[in-house]
């Protein structure tokens, strides 16, 4: 076998196909049969009679045709019979069906009809049909819409057909010719056997139809259905649906059957040879060739795909499948259609043997082929796929194997099944050896492999899944699965024996990418286990039994862990998986992954566990012990993607944890420690919905750390607000907490009003660096005590009664019914008048008497307020014009700037430049003012946060 290599190019390039390289068996030989005498083969036909035999038709230079049988159960040929047409050659031979036994076939220039099996002499279609150059049967294409009507005769045609479909009505029908006597079929109106055929005569070309009577012959006759003149010099013919594609010296011409009109396709050079045309009957188009170029044309003519260079002019073209197969010269070529590539090369006669014919068993499985040569017939049968493919696989042509693949998969000749067993064959086979990207790459195109095949190569044989590896036999060209530390060893020492035995000259395979720049142990296994990796991630989104999900997850789990990619164990540690934590629990101890672990415990219910953990983590960092990562831990907090540090990020996945229904005893042991870290957290487990047993409210107070009163007055807030507690004895200590915090509030207050920043402390006052409320202590307690009817007002009297809660006081005082007492604080405390007659609801009818004193108080605090009104306006009035004034004596300052003066900066002269003096006197040019700013002088001052003050500004007045 000689082996040629095509490069595959775009549309209307040439595809090389004379250079040597590997290829891979087609076919194979059957047997060969010699006709013996001098007589030689012009022509060949094959026809499937049984699914066990085959008629072979040959037509010789002497004018015979013969009749040959092929048992392709045991590849035995008889001859059967022989039947003398002329003394000239037999161009062509047509069967016409199975059913009907009729063979036509052209010989000096006539048409002869003989029976099938050559039993009875052959009968000669006189009248017009003489001086015959070529014939062509029509054929109907896949999408012909047309192409029964044109069989049928004039009176069947109806008025409402289309231009095709009304063919016979434009051509005014046709005359009938027979030059035996028989029956009128049109009279009778049934038609035994119609085939239609293009003859070319000369300058004319007939389209005909031929009538074959099923038992004697006698009937037979054929119709003229058409005359198209002008067509000079045909040498080959090929009639696809409505149109002839025809070839004559000068070139190739398209020809409607319909209009009768023709076009060049293309000319011929002036010196080629005779042109040759193969009807391609799978994809319904023409490959017409030009010396050794192939061009492949559509119904229309139009070229089709690249063009083919053979090595040689051949001398017949046969499809096989989705293969070409060219003869010539004792040589046999097969071709992929698609991409031109020259798989196989056959020698079946010497050099210079003279012309071959080929024919191929069209009509039957497309399996069988005869060459002939001389007085030989030569049969050959396609090798199964399946064998096409293990010869590629064992000489390591992966890329051809899956090549050849998925053409089967495009023309439709192989299972989905079958197709499934081949993609994790060859992921086998390319798995061991190292090429692991494109394996897993077939084993995701497999959809029959199971992804517990994968198990041994991850975790070594016997273990929790080995019963779920099932036992698939595959074509033994792979060693049995080992883990993929064995798969990397063993397959650089066969490359490394492979390189060896190469320079000893034995022809082993190789890859040549490996052998020529060897990878590392190490990447090799990175490879293999990225993946492996991205194989099991595909597979979780299938349906599969829960073991195998189980393995699954655990195996991808332990991958994961090989590359140490992090952020992906605790993704799927903290989702939902079916990871099992027996195998994983020590290995991820060992590499110090707790963080995985403690997502995992937490996904399996195990939440004692992971709050271990998660309490470890927060006391290394408290400690000291571990040193807190700069790079914050992202944390999901009610879908909001938000940063913390890796003590807050521990104690947001304990709260998560105890969020859900848990043991409340473990709620109220981890409590403490999460809300020293942050009380927002501590608020999201005590106040959580999800619980569904609730934790008592005295073990809670007890479990929070008293200096953490915001936690408890929000607690106890949710308690009453949300849970619609009643008991007196809550809402008292709630009232009490809110009461204490305000009172501290107070004191800050007092203490911090000398500047501004001292009075936003107050105002903001909140125990703890984080507040839990969006509003100030003090409008919680007057809230709380004006809405709720069961807290005790004397406790709270007591608590406040020395303080300046005169507001919260009013509210108290009226409780207990302390109506005068609640008037005097309103109209003379807080000097809310409006207030105060609201509430007492003054009347122009009540005696001034009862009045007065109030009225009086209220009066006397008017009129002092007033004053002091007035003599806060008067003085920030002068403040306004003192500081305007001394704003205007820094403008108008001048600077007087020589020869000698510098840039305080930069030190370079100033001379005409432009330049800026800040308030400290200091002077730099333009570009260091530029670079430092208006605010922030040489000298490192910055005016905006370190205010000069001057004397005479503001001091001495």
């Amino acid at each position: 076998i000689k082996r040629r290599k095509c490069t595959e190019k775009s549309k209307g390039e040439f595809l090389d196909m004379s250079d040597d390289s590997f290829g891979f068996t087609v076919v194979e030989l059957t047997t060969r049969y010699d006709l013996g005498g001098v007589d030689k083969i012009r022509s060949l036909c094959l026809s499937p009679h049984s699914d066990s035999q085959t008629l072979v038709y040959l037509g010789t230079f002497s004018g015979s045709l013969l009749l040959l049988s092929l048992d392709t159960s045991t590849n035995i040929v008889a001859r059967l019979g022989t039947v003398s047409l002329s003394a000239s050659p037999v161009e062509s031979i047509f069967v016409l069906g199975q059913e009907r036994g009729k063979v036509l076939a052209l010989c000096n220039g006539y048409l002869f009809l003989v029976d099938s099996l050559l039993s009875r002499p052959a009968k000669r279609l006189g009248g017009v049909l003489k001086g015959i150059n070529v014939v062509a049967r029509r054929v109907r294409g896949r999408e012909s819409s047309s192409s029964t009507d044109l069989l049928l005769l004039p009176s069947e045609v109806s008025a409402e057909s289309s231009s095709s479909k009304k063919f016979l009505q434009m051509i005014g029908g046709g005359s009938r010719v027979s030059d035996v006597k028989g029956k009128d079929l049109r009279r009778e109106g049934v038609h035994q056997g119609r085939y239609v055929f293009a003859v070319a005569i000369s300058e004319r070309m007939l389209l005909i139809e031929l009538q074959c009577d099923e038992e004697d012959g006698k009937g037979d006759s054929f119709v003229v259905l058409k005359e198209i003149v002008g067509i000079v010099g045909v040498k080959t013919m090929v009639w696809l649906d409505d149109y002839v594609v025809a070839g004559t010296d000068k070139g190739y011409s398209l020809i409607s059957c319909v209009t009768g009109q023709s076009g060049v396709i293309f000319t011929l050079p002036d010196v080629s040879g005779p042109p040759l045309l193969k009807l391609l009957c799978k994809e319904w188009k023409v490959l017409l060739l030009v010396d050794n170029v192939g061009v492949v044309v559509d119904t229309n003519g139009q070229p089709v795909g690249g063009s083919l260079v053979f090595r040689r002019r051949p001398d017949s073209v046969g499809e096989l499948s989705f293969y070409l197969v060219t003869v010539g010269d004792g040589k046999m070529e097969i071709h992929q259609k698609k991409s031109g590539a020259c798989v196989q090369s056959v020698g079946f006669g010497p050099e210079g043997c003279g012309p071959s014919v080929l024919a191929v068993d069209e009509a039957g499985d497309g399996n069988l082929l005869a060459v002939t040569t001389m007085s030989k017939v030569i049969f050959y049968r396609r090798v199964p796929y399946e064998e096409q493919i293990k010869d590629l696989l064992r000489k390591k042509r992966y890329r051809e194997a899956i090549s050849l693949v998925e053409e089967l998969d495009s023309e439709g000749e192989i299972s989905k099944e079958m197709l499934s067993f081949l993609h994790a064959q060859i992921g086998y086979l390319l798995l061991f050896d190292l090429r692991f990207e494109e394996a897993v790459n077939q084993f995701l195109k497999s959809e029959s492999m199971e992804p517990s095949e994968v198990f041994p190569f991850i975790m070594r044989d016997p273990n929790r899944w080995s019963l779920q590896v099932p036992r698939n036999r595959y074509w033994g060209l792979h060693p049995p699965p080992a883990p993929l530390e064995d798969v990397v060893d063993n397959g650089l020492a066969a490359i490394q024996r492979a390189i060896f035995l190469r320079k000893a000259g034995m022809d082993t395979p190789v890859d040549e990418e490996f052998s020529s720049n060897p990878p590392s142990i190490a990447d090799l296994l990175e490879s293999a286990i990225k993946n492996m990796t991205r194989y099991l991630e595909v597979s979780r989104e299938k349906e599969l039994s829960h073991p195998v999900r189980e393995g699954i997850d655990t195996l991808l789990m332990l991958l994961y862990r090989a590359l140490n990619r992090v952020e992906d164990m605790e993704n799927l540690a903290s989702s939902v998986n079916n990871c099992v934590v027996e195998e994983l629990e020590s290995l991820l101890n060992e590499s110090e992954h707790l963080r995985t672990l403690a997502f995992l415990y937490a996904s399996k219910g195990m939440s004692a566990k992971a709050l271990a953990i998660w309490r470890l983590f927060a006391k290394n960092y408290s400690s000291g012990l571990w040193q807190d990562s700069d790079d914050l831990v992202p944390y999901l907090h009610e879908n909001e993607l938000i940063r913390l540090s890796g003590k807050e990020a521990a104690a947001a996945e304990a709260a998560r944890i105890l969020e859900e229904p848990c043991d409340p005893e473990l709620a109220l042991q981890h409590l403490s420690w999460i809300s020293d870290i942050n009380p927002l957290f501590a608020i999201q487990v005590l106040t959580s919905d999800k619980r569904t047993e609730e934790l008592l409210p005295e073990k809670v107070i007890q479990a929070i750390d008293p200096q953490q009163v915001e936690i408890i007055q929000r607690y106890l807030q949710w308690l009453i607000e949300d849970r619609d507690y009643n008991d007196p004895q809550l809402h008292t200590s709630y009232a009490l907490s809110l009461a204490k915090s305000a009172l501290e509030c107070v004191e800050v207050q007092n203490g911090n009003q000398e500047t501004d920043a001292g009075s936003r402390e107050a105002h903001d006052c909140n125990v703890g660096s984080i507040s839990l409320f969006e509003s100030d202590v003090r409008e919680r307690l007057q809230t709380f005590l004006q809405s709720s009817d069961l807290y005790n007002p004397e406790e709270l009297l007591n608590l406040i009664e020395g303080s300046e809660l005169w507001l919260e006081k009013a509210i108290l005082y009226r409780r207990i019914g302390q109506e005068t007492v609640v008037l005097q604080i309103l109209a003379l405390k807080l000097e809310d008048c409006a207030a105060a007659e609201q509430y007492c609801k003054l009347s122009p009818d009540m005696p001034l008497k009862l009045a007065s004193d109030t009225i009086l108080r209220m009066l006397r605090a008017r009129v002092h307020h007033h004053r002091q009104g007035q003599i806060v306006h008067n003085v920030s009035r002068a403040l306004d014009v003192d500081s305007r004034l001394a704003r205007l004596e820094e403008r108008s300052r001048h600077v007087q700037i020589n020869d000698e003066s510098l840039c305080d900066s930069c030190f370079a002269r100033l001379g005409t430049k432009l330049f800026a003096m800040y308030p400290d006197d200091t002077i730099v040019c333009y570009k260091c003012y530029r670079r430092l700013g208006e605010s922030k002088s040489v000298t490192g001052r910055d005016f905006k946060r370190d205010v000069l003050i001057k004397p005479g500004w503001l001091v001495n007045r």
